[in-house]
């Protein structure tokens, strides 16, 4: 101990800085451990970011074709959609103008049988008014007949006269009503 002292007496030392051999004996080890390190593992380690980076650029890659083809697949949804539409439109403005030709149609249709009705019952009236006026005159022709006969004091019963006698008189008031009007 006494030997200690008499070194630790004869030289004050710095505490920061080290003694050579330890200094040298400290970097020698830290050069070794230091190369084994760059051998053993630096090729592990470099290995392992080169496969994270293959892994980074492959997965944006991927991703990249992937928005690619979502890319491609929503304008074809769009251009489907825009197909989609315009057949819609075509598809109203078609059932419009068959719409409108039915109605049109229907009309038509609506006004003929319209006359068709009109007609027939024009020819009802006439049928009917023929008939009428057939069966006043032949009322007419009894009434007048008989009214005749009691004026006249003999029988009208023959036909043939009593044909001629209505007709002069149902001629005359027609045209006694003609002049009327």
């Amino acid at each position: 101990m006494s030997h200690l002292l008499i070194l630790a007496a004869e030289k004050p030392e710095n505490p920061l800085v080290p003694p050579i051999p330890e200094l040298v004996i400290g970097l020698l080890a830290f050069v070794i451990v230091f190369g084994f390190l760059a051998w053993k593992l630096l090729p592990n380690i470099n290995k392992v970011l080169e496969q994270r980076r293959e892994a980074i650029e492959g997965g944006i890659e991927k991703a990249e074709a992937a928005q690619t083809e979502a890319q491609s697949v929503l304008e074809q949804y769009k251009a489907q959609l825009a197909e989609a539409r315009h057949e819609a439109a075509r598809l109203r403005q078609e059932a419009q103008e068959q719409g409108a030709t039915l109605i049109a149609e229907m009309r038509a249709e609506g006004q003929r049988q319209r006359e068709e009705i009109v007609t027939a019952g024009h020819s009802q009236i006439e049928a009917d008014r023929k008939a009428a006026a057939s069966a006043l005159r032949q009322d007419v022709g009894k009434l007048a007949t008989e009214l005749a006969g009691k004026l006249v004091g003999e029988s009208l019963e023959d036909h043939a006269r009593q044909s001629r006698v209505i007709d002069r008189f149902l001629d005359e008031l027609e045209e006694k009503a003609e002049a009327t009007r």
